[in-house]
C-alpha cells in the first residue's frame, strides 16, 4: 500500500512550500488508494508554538486535505519510541554515545567535524551520535528528480541522533517514525537533499523497508532566489485572509512543480488526484508569479454562486449589510473581483455616501449643469433601467453633450469615483431617494 506523510513542524503559519509538498503527498497516496499520515513534528521546543498543531489542521481542512491517521512526535518521545531505538543502535554498533560539550558552529567557529572525537571510547552514556561507516558508497533513486544520487561515506558526518536530554533529533524521529508508520514514498523540499546520506544510513540501520524519496524543487521568488519567508508573501494563512479561494491556491501551488501531460490549468483537488502521476514532477526550478494566482483567483471567484459570494464577501463589508443588498450589488462587480478583499473597494460607496475631491471634476462648471438638469429629471423619472436610462439619453441628445462627460459627471456624484460598476444598475441598487439626494450633495460641492 501507499503511504505518505505530510510531516510539518508546530513553529509558525505555514508556508505556501509546505503546502505544495502536503498537496503532492495527498494526492499520491489517493491516486493508489493508499493512505495519507498527518505526523506532528514538535521536537523542537525552542521553536515550538502552542497554537501551532491547531493551525496546521486547520490549514489542512481548509483545503480539503483529510489525513487517515494522525500522530504527534513528542507523544511518541514521552513513550521511549526514539530512545529505545537509539540504544538499539548503539548496541548494534551503528551509534555511540558522545559527551562531548554542545557546540554552535557559527558562533563559536568550529568547522564540522565528519568523525566525532568519542566515536571509538565506548562510552555508557550522554547524546547518542551515529557511527557512519568509512569508505562506503550510498545511494537512492530520487523518484521526483528521475535519476540516481550517490555520496560517499567519507563526506557524512556523525550526526546527533538523541541529545544528552532524551529529545531526539530530526534525523532520528523522522526516520524511526517513516520505518515503523510503514512510510513507502517521502515527499519533501530540495533543501534536506544534503542530510539525505544521514537518512539512508539510520534507515538502513533500523531496517525494514526503505521508503522511496523524492525531493521537490525550489520555488523561486520573482524578486530572485529561492522563496524567502523573510522578503516575499508566502503564507497560506495570509493568502486566505486577502480573499485568496483555497480552490485558487490549491490549484495555483500544485502547478508549481508538477505538470500533467495535456499541459492542462485547472484541477479541483478530485480532479488532480485523478489525474497524478509521478512523471509529471518538473525538474526545473518553478517561479511564484502572482499575476498567475491572480487570474486563477478571478476565476475560481467567477465560478461561484452569486448566493455562495454573499457569505465570503462580508468579511470585506464594514457595515452589516443585508444578503438581498449583496444579492444585487455582486454581479455588478464580480467580473472584476481578484480578491475577495477588492469588494470593499470596489462596493464601499454601495455604503458611504461617498466624499468628494476637485481633482475628481475636470470640468466643475460644465459636470455642475449636467447635474442640474439630471437632477430635475430624474426626479421625475420612473425607477426602473429602461426609463432611466432612455430619459437621460434624451436628455443628453436634446442639449448636445457628449454621452460620456455627462455620464462621468452622473457617475462621480453618485459613486465619488471615476471607475465604478454599470451606472444605471448601481443606482438601482442605492434607490430613487439616495441617488437623488448624492447627485444633491455633488451639487453643493460644486457650488462652494
Amino acid at each position: 500500500m501507499v503511504r505518505t506523510r505530510f510531516a510539518p513542524s508546530p513553529t509558525g503559519l505555514m508556508h505556501v512550500g509546505n503546502l505544495r509538498t502536503a498537496v503532492y503527498a495527498f494526492a499520491l497516496a489517493k491516486h493508489n488508494n493508499g493512505r495519507f499520515v498527518l505526523r506532528i513534528e514538535d521536537t523542537d521546543q525552542k521553536r515550538y508554538d502552542p497554537n501551532g498543531i491547531d493551525d496546521i489542521k486547520n490549514i489542512l481542512t481548509a483545503f480539503g486535505l483529510k489525513w487517515d491517521e494522525f500522530y504527534i512526535q513528542s507523544e511518541r518521545k514521552n513513550a521511549g519510541v526514539y530512545q529505545q531505538v537509539a540504544e538499539k543502535l548503539v548496541a548494534d554498533h551503528h551509534a555511540f554515545y558522545c559527551q562531548c560539550p554542545a557546540r554552535n558552529a557559527k558562533k563559536e567557529g568550529f568547522s564540522q567535524v565528519l568523525r566525532d572525537p568519542c566515536r571509538n571510547k565506548n562510552l555508557a552514556s550522554g547524546a547518542i551520535k551515529l557511527k557512519v561507516p568509512d569508505d562506503q558508497k550510498i545511494s537512492y533513486r530520487d523518484f521526483v528528480l528521475a535519476k540516481d544520487v550517490v555520496w560517499n561515506t567519507n563526506t557524512v558526518y556523525d550526526a546527533t541522533l538523541l541529545k544528552s536530554d532524551g529529545f531526539p533529533t530530526y534525523h532520528l524521529a523522522a526516520m524511526t517514525d517513516d520505518v515503523q508508520m510503514n512510510i513507502s514514498h517521502i515527499l519533501r523540499g530540495h533543501d534536506w537533499m544534503p542530510s539525505t546520506p544521514i537518512h539512508l544510513l539510520v534507515l538502513d540501520f533500523i531496517g525494514g523497508t526503505r521508503p522511496e524519496i523524492g525531493h521537490l524543487t525550489d520555488i523561486q521568488s520573482p524578486k530572485g532566489g529561492k522563496l524567502s519567508k523573510r522578503r516575499d508573501s508566502v503564507f497560506c494563512e495570509t493568502y486566505l485572509q486577502e480573499g485568496y479561494l483555497p480552490g485558487a491556491l490549491l490549484n495555483f501551488v500544485i502547478l508549481l512543480g508538477w505538470a500533467p501531460k495535456d499541459n492542462r490549468e485547472l484541477f479541483t483537488l478530485e480532479e488532480f488526484v485523478a489525474a497524478f502521476d509521478p512523471s509529471g514532477f518538473q525538474k526545473a526550478n518553478p517561479l511564484f508569479t502572482e499575476n498567475k494566482l491572480n487570474w486563477l483567483n478571478g476565476h475560481y471567484i467567477r465560478k461561484k454562486m452569486d448566493t455562495e459570494l454573499i457569505h465570503l464577501v462580508k468579511q470585506y463589508v464594514k457595515e452589516d449589510a443585508l444578503d438581498e443588498k449583496l444579492l444585487q450589488i455582486i454581479p455588478l462587480v464580480k467580473d472584476r473581483l481578484v480578491k475577495l478583499s477588492d469588494f470593499s473597494a470596489l462596493t464601499g460607496f454601495f455604503f458611504t455616501p461617498p466624499a468628494y475631491t476637485r481633482d475628481l471634476w475636470t470640468d466643475p462648471a460644465g459636470s455642475g449643469k449636467h447635474l442640474e438638469l439630471g437632477l430635475g429629471l430624474l426626479t421625475s423619472s420612473a425607477w426602473n433601467k429602461q426609463e432611466i436610462e432612455s430619459n437621460l439619453m434624451t436628455l443628453i441628445n436634446q442639449k448636445g453633450w457628449k454621452v460620456g462627460d455627462f455620464f462621468m459627471s452622473l457617475r462621480i456624484a453618485i459613486c465619488g469615483s471615476r471607475h465604478t460598476p454599470p451606472l444605471t444598475e448601481t443606482m438601482l441598487v442605492l434607490g430613487k431617494e439616495e441617488t437623488l439626494r448624492r447627485i444633491n450633495n455633488a451639487m453643493e460641492h460644486l457650488s462652494l
